[in-house]
């Protein structure tokens, strides 16, 4: 997937108010731009980042800049766009990248299913067999390639753990998918620190039958593709 627009790169001030970042461009001016991240960005929102953002020219948006990657570290690329996941994850399903997801004749994104939920892949085969795909993004990292989700308390998540298990028990498959886009996660794992019950559904939905993949991304402030299976521990 390439960026639509040249990314503008800045200089994070601050996030705030969940949604909104005050970021500071090379030519002086401070900005206040769109943050698409419901989470907490645990160590993704470090003061003075480098950050890059995208400009719409759509006259009716209230905010014309969108916040869409961090250097977190001074050294690794982050995407905090979580609208962007489950595009990369579709395109990499449409092209075969991930083998454990291949052999589909249709592919659909949004589905109504569960309680009052929607999934975000839904994958068909010719003989009418269905495949769950819930996609993750994760972004924190800790330490030595160390990656983790969720980076909060999430009950969102561990109802959507026991709606991948109900699938499972209707007789479909159901994936739980981590998009890894961070640069310096190698492995990921149920953040137990974070989110014990969370942790605990994550175990739960395994011995049920779910599935986990880990897949990472390639990043650059030009692009974003679905690269590589990486390690669930």
């Amino acid at each position: 997937m390439e960026f639509p627009t040249t990314l503008i790169e800045g200089r994070l001030l601050k996030r705030y108010k969940r949604f909104l970042s005050d970021v500071l461009l090379p030519n002086g001016d401070v900005v206040v731009a769109h943050c698409p991240n419901t989470g907490s960005m645990k160590r993704c929102q470090q003061e003075n980042a480098r950050v890059w953002l995208s400009k719409s020219d759509n006259p009716k948006r209230k905010l014309a800049y969108t916040w869409e990657l961090v250097e977190v570290d001074e050294a690794h690329l982050a995407c905090i766009n979580t609208g962007l996941p489950n595009k990369l994850v579709g395109e990499a399903i449409a092209k075969g990248v991930m083998t454990e997801l291949s052999g589909y004749s249709e592919q659909k994104a949004e589905v109504k299913y569960g309680e009052k939920s929607r999934i975000d892949w839904l994958l068909t085969s010719t003989n009418g067999e269905k495949c769950y795909v819930e996609v993750k993004n994760v972004t924190l990292l800790e330490e030595d390639g160390k990656g983790y989700f969720p980076d909060a308390v999430t009950e969102r998540g561990r109802k959507h753990l026991n709606e991948l298990i109900t699938m499972v028990e209707q007789g479909h498959r159901a994936v739980l998918f981590f998009c890894v886009s961070h640069s310096g996660i190698d492995q990921v794992s149920p953040a137990r620190h974070i989110d014990p019950a969370y942790a605990d559904a994550f175990e739960l939905a395994v011995s049920k039958g779910v599935e986990v993949l880990a897949y990472k991304v390639d990043i650059t402030n030009k692009k974003m593709e679905v690269s590589h299976a990486i390690a669930v521990c």
